[in-house]
């Protein structure tokens, strides 16, 4: 498969802020990416360096497999990563054609692009007309003038209402389906668990987990657990049980995260053996969400 983008061990230093740390991951064609992590982790800024708006401290990156220079690949890239400024007293239509000619490209593929991210009965409405959502999708329609092989998105549905963020996340969906590599930064972890199909976790800087959406949330999963009484006793049984990875306490669940598989009616019966009898158990995949905690927690 190929490479479009490659990070090597790349850096960034603010002086004392270590904004990228020794970041190192790829994307691959046809897949759909989100960089997650909280506001300040680094995100934007790794966004800034490989479109070359950001000068790094170390390390490289390499576009298409290191065949092209970044000034030459960057003529397939697509990107928004600031507020998308526009002109308010001209149409839809009028500023991409303006934007096709600022980067030297034919105006033919405007209407497409408009009906892409349906805005096209728009097509002749001002600018200034435009909701946040509808400026959003008129961005990305800017972005898409080129055909890109990839678009990048710095947090693409940021400050938009329920609706907005719906029919954002659709789009995604849709240009993904026709092949479209995506790049997206987010810190919402809805976002990427519904859109992306893989993701590289950063905080601080630095890279937690590189890998599918699904491998990061395919574990054995956890039990819910609830007694009456005797919580000490069911607490010591579990830390004692080999398949039990770890257990902690959640207001009034034990929480028990499984190192290996094990039933309901399994971890019931070994319990109801040794002397304890539950008014809860519930076996439950872990969320991204779950995920993302455990690995920020930790790191």
């Amino acid at each position: 498969m190929e490479t479009i983008l490659s990070l090597r061990n790349l850096d960034k230093k603010y002086g004392r802020v270590h904004a990228v740390n020794n970041l190192s991951f790829d994307i691959q064609k046809g897949n759909v990416y989100g960089i997650l992590g909280p506001n300040g982790s680094g995100k934007s800024t790794t966004l800034g360096i490989i479109l070359n708006v950001v000068n790094r401290t170390s390390g490289e990156f390499s576009w298409f497999d290191g065949k092209m220079s970044t000034h030459d690949a960057l003529k397939r890239v697509g990107a928004i990563i600031e507020r998308p400024n526009f002109y308010p007293y001209m149409t839809a239509s009028q500023n991409l054609a303006l934007i096709c000619k600022i980067k030297g490209i034919s105006t033919d593929k405007i209407d497409d692009k408009l009906k892409t991210v349906n805005l096209y009965e728009r097509r002749n409405s001002k600018f200034r007309t435009f909701s946040l959502g509808m400026k959003q999708r008129l961005a990305i329609a800017s972005a898409l003038l080129n055909d890109p092989e990839i678009l990048i998105l710095d947090e693409p549905t940021n400050g938009l209402d329920p609706q907005g963020i719906h029919e954002i996340r659709q789009i995604i969906k849709g240009i993904a389906k026709n092949g479209t590599t995506i790049l997206l930064a987010s810190h919402l972890l809805d976002e990427v668990e519904k859109v992306c199909s893989h993701v590289v976790v950063i905080r601080k800087g630095v890279k937690l987990y590189s890998g599918r959406v699904d491998e990061m949330t395919a574990s054995n999963g956890l039990f819910e657990l609830k007694v009456e009484s005797d919580e000490e006793k069911l607490i010591k049984l579990l830390e004692d049980h080999k398949g039990i990875g770890s257990v902690k306490k959640e207001e009034d669940l034990i929480i028990a995260h499984l190192a290996e598989q094990i039933g309901s009616s399994e971890m019931n019966a070994f319990l109801f053996q040794n002397g304890i009898t539950l008014s809860h158990l519930v076996k439950r995949k872990p969320s991204l969400e779950q995920q993302f905690l455990d690995l920020t927690a930790n790191n």
